[in-house]
């Protein structure tokens, strides 16, 4: 059962035939429109296996499988943003190079 703590509202568009069809089919049994529509998308949500995957390679590339290295990116984009570490250019990489 949903709390008020864990649920978002959405208003939705929906084509008007669409919304005749499905206030029928909800009076059929009983439900008003607005609960049918919800338990048929938490119904159809539920039947669903979402995988959520850290690795944020589009190839799978398996060293950001290591949570070491995801931390270790994780540190380096925040250091970044609070101005604590820099990017260079290759032209600056190749100068401290010596290249």
């Amino acid at each position: 059962m949903a709390t008020a703590l864990n649920i978002k509202r959405k208003n939705i568009d929906l084509p008007v035939d669409t919304l005749q069809k499905l206030s029928i089919m909800a009076a059929s049994q009983g439900k008003s429109l607005k609960k049918f529509i919800e338990t048929i998308l938490i119904s159809k949500a539920n039947a669903v296996e979402v995988e959520v995957r850290e690795n944020p390679s589009p190839s799978g590339d398996t060293w950001f499988d290591d949570p070491g290295n995801i931390a270790s990116v994780k540190r380096g984009i925040a250091d970044m943003k609070s101005g604590k570490s820099r990017a260079y250019s290759m032209e600056e990489i190749r100068e401290l190079l010596g290249v």
